[in-house]
């Protein structure tokens, strides 16, 4: 019996979106318009910034700037040194290193399906991808380049001009163009080729496990009702299965830490000390690839992120409540939360995350280093 998704998913939204399949010809002389090359069973209703529409020459550009390494202080380093293809732009690191071995203190996120999100970094601190696309380049620890000196690198270089220009109509190059480009891009960075998308199309079935595992994923559990689940899709939500996008709301304390050990979190840009602990729950498309997991890279394995669920939610002032209020058992006592999954169901789970493994996405040429 095929699985049916729960009426609050509520995600399928029929779109004309076409495919941005020319982004590899020479350019024109203006700027061509494309659509994002997205299912109609991802949102319909999330419009294009107004002043940064999708064209080829724009995409092309963002390309070529992702992985720029000019962008960087000693020119070692580009956005593609954390954001690899082959790891879903992720890059196996707990930690990044940038400029001159220097590391960060969050674990990079995986880079697809980003026009279907308004919050950016573990701390949703930017609300566009043009804002997120500065910050690693002058951050000290990243790319470490003030933008003004990025600005004047690509203006010395024969090449970009007259791209900006392809791009923009303009040849003046600009710390907000510089944004523009590199946000389109990163928008047609769109993994929908998974085994999981190939069953939501009815191109293929799932294994028994596999079918078990989307139950328990995407349902809340309830043992009043004997009702299993896995909880997991109360946070990555739908056919993105990603954190809700509309403002702070994808944002949740997970229970990884006791009250004492709690990091600021979204604390750090809302001031509410409701918000201490909560970082955006992230898409889980090609998670497979994307270890070590969490905001800190605690997490080497998927089966330790489903025992940290399981067995050993820490209990803070912040928990949220869907991880608080979810069990398989009826709790004996308040002092403790678990899943009380069994070993088979933990396996289930997993075998359905890596359904969401997109072959494609990695591989897909139109994403990769344009200098090689």
């Amino acid at each position: 019996m095929r699985f049916q998704f729960p009426a609050w998913l509520g995600l399928v939204c029929v779109c004309g979106f076409v495919s941005c399949d020319k982004i590899d010809e020479a350019p024109k002389s203006g700027p061509n318009l494309i659509s994002l090359d997205a299912p109609d069973y991802f949102p319909g209703n999330v419009a294009m910034p107004a002043d940064n529409l999708l064209t080829e020459e724009g995409v092309r550009l963002g390309r070529m700037l992702f992985y720029e390494k000019k962008l960087s202080s000693d020119g070692t380093v580009s956005c593609a040194s954390c954001h690899q293809q082959q790891k879903a732009f992720t890059d196996g690191n707990k930690f990044s290193f940038g400029v001159n071995d220097a590391i960060g203190d969050k674990n990079a996120m995986s880079l697809s399906n980003l026009h279907w999100q308004n919050r950016f970094f573990w701390d949703g601190r930017e609300t566009t991808l043009e804002s997120q696309a500065i910050q690693p380049i002058e951050d000290k620890r990243e790319m470490n380049l003030p933008i003004e000196e990025a600005v004047a690198r690509l203006k010395a270089d024969a090449t970009y001009p007259s791209l900006f220009e392809n791009a923009f109509g303009t040849e003046e190059i600009t710390p907000k163009l510089i944004g523009k480009a590199l946000a389109q891009f990163q928008r047609t960075l769109i993994s929908a080729n998974s085994k999981f998308d190939a069953w939501i199309r009815n191109e293929v079935e799932l294994s028994p496990e596999e079918e078990l595992g989307l139950e328990l994923f995407f349902t809340h559990p309830d043992p009043k009702l004997q009702l299993r689940g896995g909880n997991c899709g109360d946070c990555h939500l739908g056919f993105l299965t990603a954190g809700d996008p509309n403002g702070f709301t994808g944002f949740h304390n997970n229970g990884l830490d006791t009250e004492e050990n709690l990091p600021l979190g979204l604390m750090k840009v809302t001031g509410n000390s409701f918000d201490r602990g909560k970082f955006k729950a992230p898409g889980l498309r090609n998670i497979e690839l994307t270890a070590p997991y969490m905001h800190d890279g605690r997490f080497q394995t998927l089966e330790e992120v489903l025992d940290h669920y399981n067995d050993h939610i820490q209990i803070s002032s912040t928990l949220d409540v869907l991880i608080l209020e979810a069990s398989n058992e009826i709790p004996e006592n308040s002092e403790t939360v678990k899943l009380h999954l069994s070993e088979n169901e933990k396996k289930a789970i997993i075998a359905f995350l890596k359904t969401l493994t997109d072959q494609q996405f990695i591989t897909n040429p139109k994403f990769s280093d344009p200098f090689k």
